[in-house]
């Protein structure tokens, strides 16, 4: 029974690690195309205002989908470190915790922290420079 546990949080912290990629990966290939259409579309006219529309609609859609993206992020963290804490227990109780070093745990919220910095800082990026060219 415990190896089918333990391979059930195995599982699940793999699924967590995919799901966190395609949210990182998401958030930054949208901001990069907001930051490319936005940019161009400041330069091209400045009289426009069907222009300033849909920049404005981009970067509204940056602002939702870098919300759902750092809230996805923050949940997986906390999902990661229940699941890592829950594994640390099973080990403490078969005697074997003394092979997982518990400080990954860190090292995971650091990431996860250095990857929402990531994305807020693109995002701003995003929105800010469009406003800064037109």
């Amino acid at each position: 029974m415990i190896e089918q546990i333990h391979k059930h949080l195995v599982s699940e912290l793999q699924q967590n690690t995919r799901t966190d990629t395609i949210f990182i990966i998401t958030a930054i290939l949208l901001n990069l195309l907001s930051l490319g259409i936005n940019s161009a579309m400041a330069g091209e006219s400045r009289e426009d205002t069907s222009l300033f529309l849909v920049m404005f609609i981009m970067v509204a859609l940056v602002i939702v989908v870098n919300v759902v993206v750092i809230t996805g992020l923050i949940k997986g963290k906390q999902t990661r470190g229940k699941l890592i804490n829950g594994l640390i227990k099973m080990y403490k109780d078969n005697n074997v915790d003394k092979y997982y070093d518990s400080s990954l745990l860190l090292n995971y919220n650091i990431r996860y922290n250095l990857f929402i910095l990531v994305v807020v800082f693109i995002g701003t990026i995003a929105i800010a420079i469009p406003f800064i060219v037109r």
